[in-house]
């Protein structure tokens, strides 16, 4: 079984992010599809769209329900808006997969679930877009994607590690059938068997957060910062991550990096503003210095 090693810089220098040079292109720096929201947590993409730009990613598409979707592209200006049929419940309604097609087949790195509650919904975008994924192309499943993902586990382990599962204990509890008491007594174990049986990897956040690949392979990230402890803090997680993955970040080091950036940036907005208190919407801004500062040093040693 491999060793748990820590997101440390030793990892994080032997894993570096992709390096775009002067005359990159938007298109090269790449391309994320984003799906998900709802009438009930209207503005949830926008802390998980904004954080995809901060990452470093070039174009970012959002869809999400048709009545949301001209608020949320004034809240995200950057980004191309896509409006999806709205259900009675004001979740996503039928028919938005076969909508999306062509969105997905132009993305790098396809991102469904933020902002939404309905598991059926999301089952039907899981099952009607996974499969419309070609070579290269990333797809992390967030919120409400995951407390579905049980009734995916095939069509997510035919994917050969393209996935990653962002589950927190409670989800992780539902995505396995264990208690969250297991989960709690055991999160390593506990993350290593969801990647290997979901052939995807998986990042089991917590103050000790764990990212496990389907080969074992397990890193781990420690934060002592209770302010990340707030709402909408998992949603600029996934949007960090997704910007990494379109970037050209293979799945385990895209993950890791997000997990280290996304607590770096709680320590960084518990200095700058308290330890509790500043919200989600203000770790976006801290992942741009902290992606700096790593390539200085960096630049510094070579």
């Amino acid at each position: 079984m491999s060793a748990h090693v820590a997101i440390d810089v030793a990892w994080r220098s032997a894993h570096p992010l992709p390096d775009h040079h002067p005359g990159t292109d938007k298109n090269q720096r790449g391309r994320v599809l984003l799906v998900g929201g709802s009438m009930f947590v209207p503005g949830a993409l926008s802390l998980t769209g904004e954080a995809v730009l901060r990452a470093g990613a070039g174009k970012l598409q959002i869809a999400t329900v048709d009545a949301a979707a001209m608020h949320l592209g004034v809240l995200v200006p950057e980004a191309a808006m896509i409006g999806l049929p709205t259900a009675r419940d004001g979740e996503i309604g039928r028919g938005a997969a076969e909508k999306l097609a062509d969105a997905v087949a132009y993305c790098d790195c396809l991102l469904i679930g933020p902002g939404m509650v309905s598991q059926p919904s999301a089952r039907a975008l899981i099952e009607g877009l996974l499969p419309l994924l070609r070579e290269g192309q990333v797809a992390i499943l967030d919120a409400a994607a995951i407390s579905c993902a049980r009734a995916c586990a095939p069509l997510i382990a035919a994917q050969q590690g393209k996935v990653i599962l962002t589950p927190h204990h409670g989800e992780m509890a539902r995505l396995t059938g264990i208690g969250e008491d297991a989960i709690d007594h055991d999160p390593r174990d506990s993350a290593r068997a969801v990647a290997a049986e979901f052939e995807a990897v998986t990042v089991l956040k917590a103050a000790e957060t764990v990212v496990a690949a389907p080969d074992g392979e397990t890193l781990l990230y420690s934060s002592d910062c209770v302010g990340l402890a707030t709402g909408g803090s998992g949603d600029v997680l996934a949007g960090v991550m997704a910007g990494l993955a379109a970037r050209g970040a293979d799945p385990l080091t895209a993950a890791g990096w997000a997990v280290w950036l996304h607590g770096e940036a709680g320590r960084a907005a518990a200095r700058r503003i308290a330890p509790i208190g500043f919200l989600a919407r203000d770790l976006a801004m801290e992942i741009p210095r902290l992606m700096a500062g790593v390539a200085s040093s960096a630049s510094a040693a070579g």
